[in-house]
Order: C-alpha cells, then structure tokens, then sequence
C-alpha cells in the first residue's frame, strides 16, 4: 500500500509540473488534462506494442477505493480547508439564496435530471429504470466544492455571486447524499421508506452533522484560544479534521457538513479572537498547501479513472447531451429562486447566468457513482457520469472565469 501512495504521489506531482511548465491550465484542471493525456498515451502504448502496461496501472488503480477516500477523508480536509476562508457574516446575508439553492434546488434538479435521462437512455436505446435515472440525478445534482472553490479562485466575481456559490456548493453535497442514499435504499431493499423515516434520516446525518460539527469547531477554537503556539495550534486543527471525520462515520452524521460547520468557526472565531499575526500565517500557509496538494491529486484520480470505465461511441454521445440536461436542469433551479429573491431584496443583473454557468460537477458525483451496486446500471452511469464531470470541468471550469468578467463589465 504505501508504494502505491508513493507511486501515486510521484505520478500526480510528475503531472503538476507537466501542465505548470509546458500546458499553463489552472492547476487542478491542468493536473486533470495531464491525467487524461497520460491515460490515453498508456492505452495507445498497449495497442502499438507494450502489451501489458495499461493492465498494470489498471490493476494499480483498482487497488484505490476511490469513493472511502474522497468521501470519507479527502473531502473533509478540502472542505475545511475551503471553509476557513469563507466569511460568516458574508455567508449570513446571504442564507436564503444558498438556503434554497442547497437543499430545495437539489430536490428539483433531482427530478428534472432523473426523467430527462431516462428518456435519453431509452433514445439511445437502453432500457434503464427509472429509479435508477434518479439515482443518477441525485449524484449529478450538486454542485462540486471542490471544483467550484479551485474555478473561482482567480474569477474576480462580486461578493454576492461569489458567497453565494461557494455557500451552496460547501452545504449541498450533504442533501444530495442524503436522497441518494435514500433512492439506493429503494433499489437494495425493494421498498420506498416512509416520510417519517427518511425526515429521521436527514436529521441525523445534516443536523446532526452541524450539530457535531459546531461542538468540535467550538471546543477546538477554545483549546487554541488558550495557547500562543502556532505548532500547537496548527496541529489542533489537523486533529480536528482527522478524529472528527472518524468520530462522524461512526456517529453516522454528515462528516462533510460537520467540517465546513468547524471550518467556519475556526476560521472566523479562531482567526479573529484565538490567533495572533505569525499562527494566521502558518495557519493560511499549512491548509492552502494541504488544499493544493489535495486537489492535485484528487484531479489526477479523476484523469486516470479513464482507464478503468468502458467507453463507447454511444456512452459519448448520451454523455454529451446529458451534460447539457444536467446544465439546463441548473437553469431550472436557479432561475425560480433568483426571480423570487428578488422581491425581497437587490440581486445583481447577471446572477442567474453566473450561477448556471458556476454549477460545476466533480469528484463528489464520481465517488457516488463509484459506491453503486455492481450490474449492468452501474457500469453504464458511472461511464455517463464521468463525461458529465469532464464536460463541466473542462467546458465551465475552464470558461467561468470569462462569464464572471462579462457580467461585472455589463453591471
């Protein structure tokens, strides 16, 4: 296991400097190219005499659980370390747009998702449940945080737009699990829960989860009030992440929401009345270089999955054209919310196509995908889903930036 990592490592380090020297992309984006370019020269090594080698890393790849690691660890030290930079009081004003657009826009974009991919599955042919066409809306309904905090690093967007999405990408992966796990349940036992039972599921992994995640927050910003060390206290937050996440599975409440509830806390509590100038310091430096290193290596998974999905001229094809019902099902969400928002309060012009466009996908829905049950659904939305998210990070990711710029010039 541990040459794994440390091939894994080498390999994604290998990729950062490649698309930093010669490519010149945003850095996870870039490492994700490299990723994919890298995938293909190993499959066209393997056809033109290296028989073998892709097998290899195929095998190499099989070992990593990408679903345990993404959403059972690298999920929570991105989403910490994503939330420590985000202003309470910022995110405060803006509850109600990041309020509706994470828990009721999920729940639309779920639908409207579901029953457009079932009528795309059956134009292409494949006769496709329809629960399962939902299950697929509600891994490929939120909207990443992680690839959405990397794409609007470097976009100079308004401080409403800009709160606004990465509010609603930090706290609606916590619904989309949720309805997710409540559709596989259907499909693994056969029957719908009650209302009662699902109201009870909810409150125990997103309430209990920022319930958990404020008392860790809090008491961790107490011990960190308490010492002038920044060693010290860099280390209580690294500890934070780790037991916490464990203490979250086995709590069975939402690690991801109890991580940005602490992360909150900590970087606005913890930053403004526990931290002097040198511990803020070492405290931005360590969590944005963990970030950086986290997302290069969760792009680079990402990248090198193209090795293990069975692709087809027709999985392509249907990926296409879901990518866009996945981005016009955005529209749908955010369109009603914005209009009515705006009889209550001032919403800048150009909001509703920030927020469409900002709807990235990512590994979140790529591990969801990875956790369904083996068969011939399984294989065949874990392939649509990879070509959505490669679509949304390659086609948005890389062009949100010039939508923000366009909006703040016409405003």
């Amino acid at each position: 296991m541990l040459e794994l990592v440390a091939a894994f490592i080498c390999l994604t380090t290998l990729l950062t400097y490649v698309n930093y020297r010669f490519i010149g992309l945003p850095p996870a984006i870039g490492v994700m190219v490299t990723a994919l370019l890298f995938s293909l020269i190993l499959q066209g090594l393997s056809l033109i005499g290296f028989p073998g080698l892709e097998e290899r890393v195929e095998g190499l790849m099989n070992q990593i659980d990408f679903n345990d690691l993404l959403m059972h660890w690298m999920l929570s030290f991105l989403l910490f370390a994503g939330a420590l930079h985000v202003n309470l009081s910022d995110l405060r004003s803006y509850r109600w747009p990041i309020g509706l657009l994470a828990t009721l826009g999920v729940l639309i974009a779920t639908v409207v998702i579901g029953y457009l991919a079932h009528w795309v599955f059956a134009l292409f042919g494949w006769n496709v449940p329809l629960i399962y066409c939902l299950l697929f809306g509600a891994l490929i309904s939120p909207t990443d945080p992680i690839a959405v905090l990397g794409a609007l690093r470097t976009a100079n967007a308004s401080k409403p737009l800009k709160t606004t999405i990465v509010g609603e990408s930090l706290f609606n992966d916590g619904t989309a699990v949720v309805v997710f796990t409540v559709l596989l349940g259907i499909i693994q036992l056969g029957e719908t829960p009650s209302v009662a039972d699902t109201a009870i599921l909810f409150a125990r992994e997103a309430i209990g989860g920022i319930a958990f995640g404020g008392l860790i927050g809090y008491a961790t910003y107490r011990m960190i009030k308490s010492v002038e060390q920044y060693q010290v206290e860099v280390m209580l937050t690294l500890a934070l992440v780790i037991g916490g996440s464990a203490m979250c599975y086995e709590l069975h409440v939402s690690a991801p929401i109890a991580m940005v509830v602490a992360g909150l806390i900590i970087g606005n509590l913890g930053r403004n009345l526990a931290m002097n100038d040198m511990t803020r310091r070492y405290m931005d430096g360590f969590w944005e270089l963990i970030d950086d290193m986290l997302n290069a290596l969760l792009f680079a998974l990402i990248g090198l999955e193209l090795l293990l999905l069975p692709f087809n001229w027709l999985h392509l094809a249907a990926g296409g054209v879901l990518a866009v019902a996945v981005l016009a099902s955005r529209l749908l969400t955010v369109a009603p919310a914005i209009v009515l928002l705006r009889r209550w309060r001032s919403v800048p012009q150009g909001t509703i196509r920030v927020l469409t466009w900002g709807g990235l996908r990512g590994g979140v829905s790529v591990a969801l995908a990875l956790s369904l049950p083996q068969g011939e659904e399984r294989d065949l939305l874990l392939s649509i889903t990879y070509i959505v998210v490669l679509s949304s990070i390659l086609v948005q990711g890389l062009t949100v930036g010039k939508v923000v710029k366009r909006v703040s010039q016409q405003a």
